[in-house]
């Protein structure tokens, strides 16, 4: 049996004095797998867009700062549109449910508005394309929104078991791994001469439908699939236009009662730092690859599929070695520990890039690799299953199950700070010189990238540890909170 789907054994007295609740709270595979197909294509999204961003620059000869811009204004919106898409879908009342109506819609629209976001030709003005990509952005991100928010959610309230709800998110993020798996190869497709001669835009334009179709259907799956646990309809908000001034009041009282939940609180900051400190130089490998490694070769006696296969092993060390190994450290060390440890050995990994980027030496990239992936790898799998800890406490707190808000609130913070490590990635390229016209670059902006790609990562994941330290929901607690709001159900 899978480290994913086997029974744990509790030990300690409190967990055995738990374990009678439990029994039962199994999700069964065929769901973990379908949950798990739309974790495929929310990733699947977001590595694409690390993709195809480049090709803005190294395509259509978009300014960095532009670049940059880019990235972080439509990531704006979601600072009103997270929230409320969280309070909607918690207060929805369907024949299909809270979360499933948007799911399926909200996939749609993303697709459809990705295919046409990257509808671009290098004969437009800069500026034409930069307004164009903007506006399609704008409506990109609002449907997955409309998808994400309820679809995160839904996982949240799948099971009621501290460590079932691990496995479950053990078995989504190893699936939606595959996306770093398969999109590299966009790399080798977009910029085939031969496939596409008039350039890497028109192969991104070509690409991307088949990535918004793709997309779209895999985020249909668990709103086909997937069950939910019932919720007391009676505790549900009016969501008609009468009810907008109160409820506009509630989604701000919830967005704030948010805050005020500690352990929360701490998630959020740590997510934020690894995540976004990683994001901020993520785009960065391939300019390094290319320019630094191959001195801005790209045909096949230079940098061809390096690019690609950095990332291919980055995915498959993620799937066959860190969620597996994370997995089994949050059952035996608790979940806390599983993050500190899993994050204290991708900081070896960032540090052993420095000396591993080595011009004339690609096969050495790979040496980190193994050490880099615990990074992102352990982070979602560990913190979506906390997260859904949280929701219990927020339970016993108000009485109320807002898995949407909390999805909402987190996942804000990372989009959040998604924008502004795309916009600090843009502004980090035009610091240190790097020209994306030039057929090669000078050795400060070589040196400069390097630095900011080892370094960041390092000092966003060093504070993201500290704060953690902190973090007191464990499964003793865990249980107690569990047993308290089901004695107050059958009170």
């Amino acid at each position: 049996m899978s480290d994913f789907d086997a029974s744990t054994k509790s030990t300690g007295s409190s967990a055995e004095h738990v374990s009678e609740h439990r029994t039962g709270n199994q999700v069964p595979l065929i769901q973990k797998i379908a949950f798990g197909m739309g974790m495929l294509g929310n990733q699947m999204f977001p590595a694409a867009l690390g993709i195809f961003m480049v090709v803005l620059v190294q395509g259509l000869g978009m300014s960095p700062l532009l670049w940059g811009i880019l990235f972080f204004l439509p990531r704006l919106s979601d600072a009103l549109t997270d929230p409320i898409m969280g309070f909607v879908s918690d207060n929805t009342r369907s024949r299909w449910g809270r979360r499933r109506p948007y799911i399926f819609i909200g996939s749609i629209i993303a697709g459809v508005a990705y295919i046409f976001m990257w509808q671009l030709d290098p004969e437009n003005s800069e500026m034409y394309n930069f307004t164009y990509f903007l506006l399609m952005a704008f409506v990109f991100y609002l449907g997955l929104t409309i998808f994400a928010t309820p679809y995160v959610a839904m996982g949240y309230e799948m099971c009621e078991d501290f460590h079932e709800r691990t496995r479950l998110m053990a078995v989504s993020q190893w699936i939606g791994q595959w996306a770093w798996v398969i999109v590299p190869w966009f790399w080798v497709f977009i910029y085939d001469t031969e496939m596409y001669p008039e350039g890497p835009a028109s192969g991104a334009k070509n690409l991307a439908i088949w990535v918004g179709v793709g997309c779209m259907l895999m985020g249909m799956v668990p709103a086909i699939f997937c069950k939910t646990q019932p919720v007391d309809e009676s505790k549900l908000k009016d969501l008609s236009l009468g009810a907008l001034r109160e409820n506009l009041s509630l989604v701000a009282k919830g967005f704030a009662q948010s805050l005020k939940n500690k352990p929360f609180v701490r998630i959020c900051i740590a997510t934020f730092f690894v995540f976004n400190a990683f994001n901020t130089v993520a785009g960065m490998s391939f300019f390094i690859i290319v320019h630094y490694m191959f001195g801005g070769v790209t045909g096949p006696d230079g940098s061809a599929t390096w690019p690609t296969w950095f990332g291919v092993a980055s995915a498959l060390a993620t799937c066959f070695l860190v969620i597996p190994l994370v997995t089994l450290m949050s059952q035996k060390l608790g979940k806390k520990m599983a993050f500190i440890i899993s994050q204290g050995v991708s900081m070896l990994g960032y540090a052993g890039f420095w000396f591993c980027f080595v011009p004339g030496r690609p096969e050495l990239m790979f040496i980190p690799l193994p050490l880099f992936a615990f990074g992102i790898g352990g982070l979602f799998t560990i913190m979506m299953s906390m997260t859904a800890d949280v929701c219990d406490l927020d339970e016993l707190n108000t009485g109320e199950r807002r898995e949407g808000v909390f999805g909402a609130v987190y996942w804000w913070m990372v989009k959040f700070g998604f924008a502004i490590a795309g916009l600090l990635g843009g502004v980090i390229m035009d610091v240190v010189g790097f020209d994306p016209g030039a057929s090669s670059q000078t050795t400060e902006a070589m040196t400069g990238l390097r630095l900011a790609y080892s370094g960041l990562p390092m000092l966003g994941t060093l504070i993201a540890i500290i704060v953690m330290l902190g973090y007191d929901l464990d499964e003793q607690r865990s249980g107690e909170i569990r047993e308290q709001i089901e004695a107050r159900k059958a009170g």
